[in-house]
């Protein structure tokens, strides 16, 4: 005997209805646009909409009956030991977040994220990694933040991040490491636009002020809590970022070394003019010209032999770095040379050097280059950021004119013509009378819309008493409407002074 549609379903009647969970689960799951194959969660994961935590599972592996719709993955507080290429039965084509922290992986083979293209956060803090090998993060394109503190981290290999493209916030706290990671900023195929970069809590003991110059005018980066050497390029790069108000040290400024002004970089400090404001300061150049720019601040002659920085609009230079053969060199006192000038070299330029105490309020290490003619320039500044206001004026300008225009049109061409001959009252009033091509036409109500004239008189004198005469504004009884009124081929000859015909 074949099995009817019950059977096949598996129906159970209760209360003479008809009930099949299978059967509902499925239908929602399609409701939802869910494959059903898919559709299941783990016993020991929670699962809501698309979130999915398998968090504190005692995990060495990950389930193979993973729903690969979730967009976000947490695995946190498991025992993984490793991220092997097929460590994801699936690919995880929505997932934007996967969380990995807390487990034991000491290990991440090439092309393990490949299944999740799409991954916007990653978090493997608090794990065993010690070693980041080349193309460990191949595929991820996309990735935001990746947070990589708590680990054992002592080496960095080249191209690391390679394909970290999108990378904007990356957390090394809490590691192992020993050297700056440089490579970060200027490898191949790396992140192109970091603005966050954590190295707290490490064993860094130097790092490349040069470099960091540079890299602070469009990225935080956090050093506090490492093992730096305060020499003088360190105690003037501290000084510097203060007069700056940079955050990460601002926010944190107790934890960095050179603190105050004892110990061994106190030798740093140099004479420093206290008695004369370090304003900024302006100097120009005519194009071609040699010019050179004394360290704002300090006695002239300055000391030779320490490190002197200049921040240009394009670079960082060094003086003990720098090429004397450059378009722009640092001598030993710490005076900028500029070889030549050309119009691009205009700017802002700011020199790093230890003084040995904060500035002042009034203080500025920052001077001001001017190459061509110092008005010209002035002039060509002030058009550019009045540009805007400019536009914006004369549009009002245009605007205004034409509501204006609008506006006389209206009162000319729609302003009716008949006034009411109400002896007992004011009628259109002394200030204004309107005039038409035939006063017949007034009393007949038939206006002729070419012939329709306004005419204006002075405002007479009112008494305040209640009563009294008014003084005409217009002795009008020998004038006449020619030559004032004209309507085609005619011309109305009625003595205004008729005053039927005055309003």
């Amino acid at each position: 005997m074949r099995p009817n549609a019950s059977q096949i379903l598996g129906r159970t009647s209760v209360g003479g209805s008809c009930w099949n969970p299978a059967f509902a689960a499925l239908l929602l799951s399609l409701c939802l646009g869910f494959p059903p194959s898919v559709a299941t969660c783990p016993p020991y994961c929670l699962c809501a909409s698309d979130i999915i935590s398998c968090s504190g599972c005692n995990l060495s592996a990950l389930p193979s009956d993973l729903p690969s719709y979730a967009t976000r993955l947490d695995l946190s507080h498991n025992v993984l030991t490793d991220l092997s290429m097929d460590w994801i039965s699936r690919p995880f084509d929505r997932l934007a977040t996967l969380i990995l922290s807390r487990n034991s992986i000491s290990q991440i083979e090439v092309n393990a994220f490949t299944v999740t293209p799409h991954l916007l956060h990653l978090d493997l803090s608090s794990n065993r990694l010690t070693v980041l090998n080349s193309s460990i993060f191949t595929g991820l394109k996309e990735l935001k933040e990746l947070l990589l503190f708590g680990n054992q981290i002592i080496q960095m290999n080249p191209g690391a991040f390679s394909d970290l493209y999108s990378l904007q916030k990356l957390y090394l706290s809490g590691n192992r490491l020993t050297a700056f990671p440089l490579g970060l900023y200027w490898e191949p195929g790396g992140p192109r636009n970091l603005t966050f970069l954590d190295l707290s809590y490490n064993r860094l003991s130097k790092v490349p002020v040069q470099s960091l110059l540079s890299l602070t005018q469009q990225s935080g980066i956090y050093l506090q809590e490492n093992p730096l050497v305060c020499d003088c390029a360190l105690l003037a790069l501290q000084e510097y970022l203060m007069w700056k108000q940079y955050r990460p040290l601002v926010e944190f400024k107790g934890e960095y070394p050179c603190r105050d002004n004892s110990g061994p970089w106190s030798e740093c400090s140099q004479e420093v003019v206290s008695d004369i404001p370090l304003e900024a300061q302006t100097y120009q150049v005519d194009p071609g010209k040699w010019l050179r720019v004394p360290c704002p601040g300090f006695s002239s002659p300055a000391q030779e032999g320490l490190d002197w920085f200049w921040v240009t609009p394009k670079t960082v230079l060094n003086s003990s770095t720098n090429d004397p053969s450059a378009h722009l060199t640092v001598l030993p006192n710490g005076t900028l040379e500029i070889q030549g000038a050309l119009m691009e070299d205009s700017g802002m330029y700011g020199c790093v050097a230890a003084r040995g105490r904060h500035y002042d309020p009034n203080e500025s290490p920052e001077v001001s280059v001017v190459v061509g003619n110092l008005s010209k320039a002035s002039t060509s500044g002030l058009a550019d950021r009045s540009g805007a206001e400019h536009f914006n004026t004369a549009f009002t300008t245009l605007a205004s004119c034409v509501v204006s225009i609008i506006l006389v049109l209206l009162y000319l061409y729609l302003t009716p013509c008949r006034c009411r001959e109400n002896r007992g009252s004011r009628g259109c009033g002394g200030r204004a009378f309107i005039l038409c091509s035939d006063p017949r036409e007034v009393e007949s109500g038939q206006l002729r819309s070419n012939g329709k004239r306004v005419a204006f008189l002075e405002p007479q004198t009112e008494d305040s008493g209640i009563g009294s005469p008014k003084t005409p504004a217009m002795h009008l009884g020998h004038v006449t409407t020619e030559g004032i009124l004209k309507n085609g081929s005619r011309t109305v000859g009625l003595s205004l002074s008729d005053p039927a015909h005055m309003a």
